[in-house]
């Protein structure tokens, strides 16, 4: 394992003197590599906090160009990027702000093709797919090379998060069996929300690699913006699970 230098510890003192962290925790993320699937309204701020923490690597997969509706909540995207690629937009973003960090910059979605080799290089998987057959997946991928993955999602005020360790917890499909038939594409969210969700799974993810503490294994974290209410919800394994059967 790569030790820190003094230039990190001194970025990075504020939060190595969090409890149950410390220098052992920083040089945990520092050596470890995670996968997130979209940089959006989702995954742009989550890959920023993860890039403000120090995490050593980060995988970023997404494909398209910069477009007038991401602005609203896609921090990584900026007005003089329309019509340019998404993904060199996050990339360099990133940068500016951990030029130490190792990126890559894939130009394409999770897809059948390439979620088994990308998946491989990760020590976590972040789903921030808005589509369901991206995110079942990157669970299935998951569960069959026992990786963990952070999912979280968010709709008009509410967002979700929950962390999938293989062999222990629900996954993905003992969650949702199938796609929610009035899911789409396109569907109402602030920036704020999105961001609060993605906020949340970055802290999630900085637990699980750093080995810091209780994470959300086994439950839900439901919230909703609109009445300022938290909750975590139980989830519970389905026996029949196809996925789960994988292991």
């Amino acid at each position: 394992m790569e030790p820190l230098n003094d230039e990190e510890k001194a970025i990075y003192d504020w939060q190595i003197s969090v409890r149950d962290f410390g220098e052992a925790g920083q040089e945990r993320l520092k050596n470890s590599t995670a996968l997130i699937s979209r940089v959006g309204g989702l995954g742009g701020p989550l890959a920023q906090e993860l890039t403000a923490a120090g995490i050593g690597k980060l995988i970023l997969a997404h494909a398209g160009d910069v477009k007038h509706s991401d602005l609203n909540r896609q921090v990584l995207m900026t007005y003089d990027g329309l019509g340019k690629s998404r993904i060199d937009s996050a990339k360099r973003r990133l940068l500016e702000l951990n030029p130490r960090m190792e990126i890559e910059a894939i130009p394409e979605n999770i897809c059948v093709d390439n979620v088994a080799e990308l998946v491989s290089q990760a020590d976590i998987v972040f789903d921030c797919a808005p589509l369901f057959e991206e995110r079942f997946l990157m669970n299935r991928e998951c569960v069959k090379q026992h990786k963990p993955l952070v999912d979280a999602a968010m709709f008009s005020l509410e967002y979700q998060v929950t962390s999938i360790i293989p062999g222990e917890t629900p996954c993905l499909q003992c969650i949702y069996p199938e796609t929610p038939p009035a899911w789409k594409r396109k569907f109402p969210v602030f920036g704020a929300v999105s961001g609060t969700a993605a906020c949340i799974a970055a802290m999630e993810g900085i637990k699980i690699l750093s080995g810091m503490g209780p994470s959300l294994n086994g439950k839900m974290l439901y919230g909703d913006l609109r009445g300022m209410t938290m909750r975590k919800v139980p989830l519970q394994r389905r026996v029949e699970c196809p996925i789960c059967a994988l292991i």
